[in-house]
């Protein structure tokens, strides 16, 4: 008999979001006969699911866009001081707001964010290596 064990992303930190490297899901015994047959339903043995590498927290609400310009579509928004889980940043349609100009924009699970509106560096907190 088979069942699936997790292993989870941890918070860090006063509210910041760490996810720590990808999830893996792996078989193991199982403790009863149900959690056995849904496992096996899949036919699966390990599945990848990857994580965001790297937190993101906006100062300010602001919106998610479908690329890295304000002219693609609003696909969201995140509130200020809600971290969220960002996997790159890349050069877009430069930004300008509360003296800072900036053309950096990060790629979270929704879409993709200004850094201008991000707490941290001109990457929004992300290495400079972390590019898409």
């Amino acid at each position: 008999m088979t069942t699936r064990t997790y292993t989870r992303a941890a918070l860090v930190g006063a509210g910041a979001l760490a996810l720590l490297g990808p999830l893996t899901v792996t078989t193991a015994t199982a403790a009863t006969a149900t959690t056995a047959a849904s496992a096996s339903d899949t036919g699966r043995g390990d599945v990848r699911v990857l994580a965001a590498p790297y937190a993101v927290v906006p100062y300010e609400n602001v919106n998610v866009r479908q690329g890295p310009a304000s002219s693609t579509a609003k696909v969201g928004s995140v509130a200020a001081d809600q971290p969220r889980g960002a996997y790159c940043w890349t050069r877009g349609e430069t930004v300008s707001d509360h003296g800072v100009t900036n053309d950096v924009w990060v790629k979270l699970v929704e879409g993709y964010v200004s850094a201008v509106y991000l707490k941290g560096n001109e990457y929004g907190d992300l290495p400079a290596s972390a590019t898409c």
